[in-house]
């Protein structure tokens, strides 16, 4: 895709903006907790026996668990007799260890069960989280192969990575760690209230009376804290996409002295970030000392009211220290669950930008009884065709255009003028508003987005290689290339004799971004690639531009061979590259304004001769410079 045509798109409004590098604001939408959590916990519900067993084994684990401070007490109250009977100098009075040994053995025997227990609870919770990611992940994997092409457009890599990759995984975290925490927090709550009241009514209804107190503080604090875990997520997803864009552009942004301008947006989003984490983490962490102190007002007034009862001969001496257990046990869950509830904020934040990313409007979807071209011509008719970005914005207007098989259309026109346009609505990346499109006679939309492509080979000023070796990006143009395929269609494209001098030749990895080849050997790998794909319709958009004059001439050659028999569509801004074509279509404000053969144009003197007369003086002026 050409870039004055990248200019071009940038005035529909899911276009990114808000200066140089791309980044732009993400607006907050209103909060639809209910909803949200309603709707992750669906990917649940598949695992409902699994989640029964969870839940079992965390009642079996922390009963057992729980138990453990009575009987503590009961060692206690054990030791206590027998100090008190030898004072009182009581006949053969003294401490028990026989029956203290079989306390011990007790509560060895529980640890032992409630590990096993904790055991499979979190190996049965280990298997749910990551399943229920895992479909996560698929379904937004799936999701975004079927979204449109202005979704791309309007939106930093980095930020749909941040939703792909940092907003699942604070999932996942959430579903296998805190969730089992959550269960374990409430059956170790219900649990220690039935212990606490084995020994005393009293001193429970103490404890009991500051739990509203903790719920009300941990609610308020919750509530405030949402919208900065919100505003934190987005924030990170726009910093992804700022790095992102500034390593990827690292060269050009020196050769323009543009460091100082990047390091300033980095420090204005790195604020923005700072700023909401900040803010989260500190109202959320005023919980902790807030449960504290409640905690130990607690504690206060256990210490008092159990003396007293101890000395009233109501509970025994041991009965105080299992209860001050029981009341740490007891408030240790309601801080987890508080701690729990901040961790739920900033789940659901990230499930709801990632249900956001779910509920996408999609491509148009294929017709059930889509067509098939059995064998295609490449016959391209586009009848009255409009189309607009923007709705306010006319771009094309009625356009009519008839192509036959096999003949070569070259599209020429001043920056922003519709070419590329053109060839992404042939393509179905966008929908036109009105008019069809038809090939070989059928509607476009009568077909299969994936057979409709199928016809197209592309080959872009823009190149894209993926990190692999050359052999596998030239065989990505078609599946089941055979290895003396790939060669041939190297050749054809002139890359053979470059690759050959590679130290691993055609198994040499490209790197990130293929840094490691020249822009010119790229551009020749692509165009291999497209030899490969044999398509029916060949689209080329700048093609040769990053070449030298003598490879460009070689590669010419080579295309002119390819598009023989091929319906060929070629985007130039040189137009002495497009003199032998078939049909010239200059386009101005998204309208073609003339179009013809090269001498027909030119003996129209009109914007074509304009265009043709200025680039060849110009070439004129720098020889007899």
């Amino acid at each position: 895709m050409s870039k004055h045509d990248k200019q071009q798109r940038s005035s529909h409004p899911h276009a990114r903006g808000g200066g140089p590098h791309g980044f732009h604001g993400i607006k907050e939408k209103p909060k639809n907790f209910k909803g949200t959590l309603k709707r992750l916990i669906q990917y649940l519900k598949p695992f409902r026996i699994r989640l029964l067993l969870v839940f079992l084994a965390a009642i079996m684990s922390t009963i057992f668990t729980i138990i453990s401070p009575k009987i503590l007490g009961k060692v206690t109250t054990v030791i206590f007799e027998g100090i008190m009977a030898k004072m009182q100098q009581i006949p053969n009075a003294g401490i028990n260890f026989e029956k203290i040994g079989h306390y011990i053995m007790i509560l060895i025997g529980l640890y032992i069960f409630s590990s096993i227990f904790s055991y499979i609870q979190q190996y049965v919770m280990a298997g749910v989280a990551q399943t229920t990611v895992y479909q996560l992940r698929k379904e937004v994997d799936e999701k975004l192969s079927r979204l449109p092409l202005k979704y791309y457009d309007g939106r930093t890599h980095g930020e749909i990575l941040s939703r792909v990759v940092n907003d699942v995984d604070n999932i996942s975290n959430t579903l296998q760690q805190s969730l089992t925490q959550l269960i374990t927090s409430f059956v170790t709550i219900i649990g220690v209230i039935v212990m606490m009241l084995t020994i005393s009514p009293l001193m429970t209804l103490i404890i009991l009376l500051t739990l509203p107190l903790s719920f009300l503080a941990t609610a308020k604090i919750a509530s405030k804290s949402q919208k900065y875990f919100k505003s934190q997520q987005a924030t990170l997803g726009q910093l992804n996409g700022h790095v992102e864009e500034m390593y990827t552009g690292h060269q050009i942004i020196q050769a323009f002295g543009r460091e100082k301008q990047s390091i300033a947006t980095f420090k204005e989003v790195n604020e923005k970030l700072y700023e909401s984490g900040w803010r989260s983490q500190f109202i959320s962490g005023i919980i902790m000392p807030i449960m504290s102190l409640i905690n130990n007002i607690g504690y206060v007034l256990i210490s008092v009211v159990g003396g007293i009862l101890v000395t009233k001969q109501r509970i025994a001496v041991g009965d105080i220290q299992a209860f001050i257990q029981y009341a740490r046990q007891f408030s240790q869950p309601i801080t987890q669950a508080a701690n729990i509830a901040n961790i739920i904020q900033s789940t659901i934040a990230s499930a709801e930008r990632v249900f956001e990313v779910l509920d996408e409007e999609e491509e148009e979807p294929d017709k059930q009884d889509a067509k098939v071209l059995e064998n295609p011509q490449g016959n391209v008719r586009f009848n009255q065709v409009s189309f607009r970005y923007n709705p306010d914005e006319p771009l094309i207007e009625n356009m009519n255009l008839n192509v036959e098989s096999g003949q070569t259309v070259a599209i020429v026109g001043p920056t922003g003028a519709g070419k590329t346009t053109l060839m992404n609505l042939l393509m179905r990346f966008y929908e036109i508003n009105n008019g069809s499109i038809t090939i070989d006679g059928v509607d476009i939309r009568d077909l299969k987005h994936s057979d409709l492509r199928s016809l197209f080979g592309m080959v872009l000023q823009d190149t894209w290689l993926f990190n692999g070796t050359i052999r596998e990006n030239i065989a990505y143009g078609r599946k089941g290339a055979s290895e003396f395929e790939i060669v041939q269609a190297a050749k054809a494209a002139h890359a053979d004799y470059f690759i050959r001098t590679l130290p691993d030749g055609y198994d040499t990895i490209l790197n990130e971004e293929a840094s490691n080849i020249s822009q010119g050997q790229k551009q020749l790998l692509t165009i291999a690639r497209a030899i490969l794909a044999d398509p029916t319709i060949l689209i080329l958009d700048e093609a040769t531009s990053s070449v030298d004059t003598r490879t460009e001439i070689a590669i010419q050659e080579a295309m002119n061979e390819l598009m023989k028999g091929r319906t060929s569509f070629v985007i130039a801004h040189r137009l002495s590259t497009i003199r032998n074509a078939d049909l010239i279509l200059v386009m101005n404000h998204g309208t073609v304004i003339e179009q013809g053969t090269h001498q027909e144009l030119l003996d129209e003197n009109g914007f074509y001769a304009d265009l043709y007369n200025s680039q060849f003086s110009g070439n004129v002026q720098k020889v007899n410079e």
